[in-house]
């Protein structure tokens, strides 16, 4: 099989295409042929060697897939032919960047017969990461009033429209130009970070979902109604803003994305009741990764992309 490796951190160009041996299921996984591969901000900054992750080159990056089952020894879950999608592994290496990956058969879910295997692959990890926040952390619940950081990126855009299944008032930050793009996912509010500060327009929020870091989560703190939530992803080790937020009364969280078979049902039950979709910017073929790379980088993306097998 072809797998994308690299034996040096740097730039998009260290991403190279080499063959290598197919992986051998161990019990209780499955075999997947790849058909697609979603692409996060997290992989160009491990492939810069700005994380120690997966520790040094040379190493395969990838969490995010979708494919059919190949082989599945020694596991009822799943059986040859079978269209799947997940995110096995995460944090440790899951070899994603591969034209066949073996992954433990409970990090993945079958794949919605709506979904194409590009959208499926672009799901599930800004998908786990906002059910994980706004489900399992914040619990939010109908009436709640929900602020998104990012709503036009990979999590905001899901991330409003989780909310919006579970009852929630939506308000989203995003540009102004991507104004009907994240009320098309069901925002109800959106503030132009561009043209206003967020401050000073929203307030009464029981719950703040932050996608974006910087001071964005400890600005929140002006805006959550006491005793309210944030729940951030970019910040979630941060023991003085935890310390702030705890001083005020407010609550604080931070996700670190796991995978989570449970939620990963929830998703691909909420795709199949038309409550959920997934928007892919743009899609690479596999040997274009290094665009695909270069692209990411350049940030303000509206959802995901996607490297086609």
């Amino acid at each position: 099989m072809r797998v994308i490796t690299q034996h040096a951190f740097g730039g998009p160009e260290v991403l190279t295409i080499e063959d290598a041996s197919a992986p051998r299921p161990l019990p209780t996984e499955v075999l997947i042929r790849v058909e697609a591969i979603g692409l996060n901000p997290l992989e160009p900054r491990l492939r810069a060697g700005e994380f120690p992750l997966l520790g040094p080159p040379p190493f395969v990056l990838g969490w995010d897939i979708s494919g059919v089952v190949e082989d599945s020894p020694q596991t009822w879950r799943f059986k040859p032919g079978d269209e799947v999608f997940g995110m096995p592994l995460f944090p440790r290496a899951a070899g994603g960047y591969a034209e066949f990956v073996a992954a433990p058969a409970l990090h993945l879910a079958r794949k919605p017969a709506s979904l194409s295997p590009v959208e499926a692959a672009a799901l599930p990890v800004v998908g786990l990461t906002a059910w994980q926040g706004l489900v399992d952390l914040a619990g939010v619940t109908e009436g709640d009033r929900v602020l998104v950081h990012g709503g036009g990126g990979g999590v905001g855009h899901v991330a409003i429209q989780l909310a919006k299944s579970l009852g929630a008032y939506v308000i989203t930050t995003a540009g102004g130009d991507k104004r009907e793009f994240v009320e098309g996912f069901g925002a109800d509010e959106v503030v132009d970070y561009r043209a206003v500060d967020f401050t000073e327009v929203v307030a009464d929020v029981d719950v703040v979902l932050d996608t974006l870091g910087g001071d964005t989560a400890e600005r929140s703190l002006e805006v959550l109604r006491p005793g309210g939530h944030l729940v951030t992803a970019v910040a979630e080790e941060d023991k003085a803003l935890i310390a702030k937020f705890e001083a005020a009364g407010m609550r604080f969280s931070g996700i670190a994305v796991d995978p989570d078979p449970v939620a990963l049902r929830g998703l691909a039950d909420l795709v199949g009741r038309g409550e959920l979709r997934v928007h892919v910017q743009e899609t690479f073929p596999f040997d274009r990764v290094a665009d695909a790379h270069r692209l990411l980088e350049r940030g303000h993306l509206r959802g995901k992309v996607v490297l086609t097998v």
